[in-house]
This record gives C-alpha cells, structure tokens and sequence, in this order.
C-alpha cells in the first residue's frame, strides 16, 4: 500500500513538472510575434506616435516580419532620450540579438546603443545617424546629402529673376539627419546666393557665410540655430510668423522656401500663403506624408522629396535577418559619426510635385488615389 502511494505521489509530481513546463513554453511564446518562440529576436526604438511616418514605419515592420522565423517587438520613445534608453534596456532584457533604433537624439543615443554593444547585439541605425560612438554597427538611410540638395534644385528650378527672398528653415539641431539635409541644399543654393538669385531673408549667419560654399559643423551649427524648427508644425509657425512681421515689403512678393520635411512645410506655408504681401511662393518638403500629397495637389506646397520607407525598412529587415543568419549584410557606402566611419545601406529619393505625383505614388500603389481630392 505504501508502494502505491509513493508510486502515485511521484507520478503526480512528474505530471504537475510536466504541465508547469508546457505553461512556461507557451508564456515565452505569447506576445513575441512571429518567430522561434525564445524571447525576441529583433527589438525596434522608434522616436514617437505624434507624427504618421513613425506609426506607419510600425506597420511596415510588422508586415515585413509578417513572414519570417523571427520575432520583434516595437516600442516608442515619445521624443525623450530617457524613455528610449528605458526601451533600449527593457528590449535587451528580452534577449534581443539586433537592436533597429530611430534615435531622438543623436548624441544621447549613445549610452542606450553602447548597452545593446556589450550585450553582443548588432546596432542598427534606422533613418538617423547616432554619433560619437563605435557601438553602431550599420547603418540604413536615404541619402541625406541628396534630399537638401533636390530641394534646393527645386528651388532654383522653380526661381524667375533675381533677388528673390529666400526663407531657410531646418530640422532639429539635435539631428544630424538635420544638419545634412541643410548641408546639401546650402552647396547648391550657395552659388545662387552669391550671384544674386536669391537674398536671404530669415539668418544673419547664412547671411555672414554666403560666399561660402562648404560649411563645417560649426558653421552650419550656427545657421541651423537661428532657423531650425525641431520638427515642430508650430514651432514652424510661429518661427514663420515672426519672420513675416520683422521683415520689409523687399522681402515679401514672390518667395522661396526651403522647408525641411513635410510637417514644418504645411505649417510655414500656412503662414506665407495668408499674408496678402505674399503674392507667390515655392515651398519644398520631405516624406510624401498624405497631408502634404493633397496641399501639392492643392497647390499649397510645391513639393515633395519621396522615400520609399518600404525600401528603407526592407533594406532594414533584410540587414537584421542577414545578421541573424550568420551573413555579413550588403552595404553601399559610410558615414561618419564623430568616432569613425559607420558602414551603410542607401536608398534612392525621388522628387514629386504636381506633375508626376499620380506616376509615383498612386500608380505605385503607395497611396490610392481615393485618398485624395483633385487627383487626375
């Protein structure tokens, strides 16, 4: 009888380890996403919720993975370096074996990628350089030279006569997607500048610096300090605003100006199109953000430099599951980042205005043209 009973005991004992052990496979599985079920494979940091191309990069990496053995998990910093070090942490407490990171800040992206380093995690750099360390691995962008510098053909493109008013804003100084963005279109506006085409209207430093071409850090630190706008819409605006009221009759009439991205473009040409002094303006943007797609079409924002992020986050995925396949990912050129060259892959961008809008993104299928009034 005591046989029975510790034959029993020790079969229940077996069952219960057996049963715990099915529970414990089954919760590292749940809310992993696609994949292998051993915790995360992939984690993504992405800077905010409050602007559309980062909620709609989340779903692009969804889908992206939508099919593959691995599993990521996406979280948001909401615009504090904090915040994105507390997901960078929390990520790498999950098992992560590459870290994909939209920085806030640049700079103050370090310590949270410098972590991921000494947990063995490869660092990816998405869409915007983190700078003055070597713990970055790779990085994936569009060519920020080339974005400034299609605004700025744009521009000139787009400019009749001489001593045009030229209004310069840019990104936030804590970017350095910022700086090259600016970086680009200064080298082409310059020389237009110089001769005569356009006469600056917002910067005292731009004004200082136009007979030179190539700016270096400081220099360009000092012009985007008068005119950045830090990605805000109403920063833009009331950035716009007061540089409407301190200005004179010359530096009204038919304008140029060079917005860095779509948000702050709909915000400043909000402002320039209700001053009745201004009786014409060319305005460029970035990000072909659906908004600014129907202000084109309107004819309330001249243009627009399209990247295709589902290229960008392919190129992204792909180099994460390179990675994780044991490869060494394909990269086309470097940059550096203040502590050494930074490997990279880069994507192609495309300028779209009123003319090609409907060939580049609705015949694409980026967009459907239902999306949008007016469309031809």
């Amino acid at each position: 009888m005591k046989k029975n009973v510790k034959g029993f005991l020790l079969l229940t004992i077996l069952v219960l380890f057996a049963l715990a052990l099915t529970a414990c496979n089954s919760e590292g599985e749940e809310g992993s996403g696609s994949g292998s079920g051993s915790g995360v494979d992939v984690g993504i940091v992405l800077p905010t919720k409050d602007e559309p191309r980062w909620v709609q990069d989340e779903q692009r990496f969804k889908d992206a993975l939508a099919e593959s053995d691995y599993s990521t998990e996406i979280l948001f910093s909401q615009g504090s370096s904090a915040k994105e070090k507390e997901n960078v942490e929390a990520l790498l407490n999950k098992g992560i074996k590459v870290l994909i990171i939209t920085p806030h800040d640049g700079a103050a992206a370090a310590a949270a990628v410098e972590a991921a380093k000494a947990d063995d995690v490869t660092v990816i750099a998405y869409d915007r350089l983190i700078t003055d360390t070597d713990a970055v691995d790779y990085y994936v962008t569009f060519d920020s030279l080339a974005v400034g510098a299609a605004q700025a053909q744009y521009l000139i493109d787009n400019a009749e006569g001489s001593d045009i008013p030229l209004y310069l804003y840019a990104g936030a100084s804590s970017d350095n997607n910022a700086f090259l963005f600016f970086q680009g279109a200064w080298e082409v506006l310059q020389p237009k500048i110089a001769d005569g085409t356009f006469k600056i209207a917002n910067s005292s430093e731009a004004e200082a610096l136009s007979d030179t071409k190539e700016l270096d850090r400081d220099q360009l630190s000092k012009i985007i300090g008068q005119v950045t706008t830090n990605w805000d819409p109403n920063e833009s605006k009331n950035k716009a605003q007061t540089h409407l009221t301190s200005v004179g009759e010359d530096m009204k009439g038919d304008v140029a100006i060079l917005a860095p991205n779509d948000g702050t473009a709909r915000s400043i040409a909000d402002v320039f199109g209700s001053d009745s002094a201004v009786t014409d303006y060319t305005i460029t943007g970035q990000d072909a953000e659906k908004a600014s797609i129907q202000y084109i079409i309107d004819e309330k924002q001249s243009m627009t430099v399209f990247k295709d992020v589902r290229t960008l986050v392919q190129d992204a995925m792909g180099m994460a599951v390179e990675v994780l396949d044991g490869n060494k990912p394909e990269t086309t050129g470097s940059y550096d980042n203040g502590a050494g060259e930074v490997k990279a892959k880069q994507t192609d961008v495309i300028v779209v205005d009123k003319e090609n809008v409907k060939s580049e993104l609705i015949d694409t299928e980026y967009y459907e043209a239902s999306e949008f009034t007016g469309i031809e």
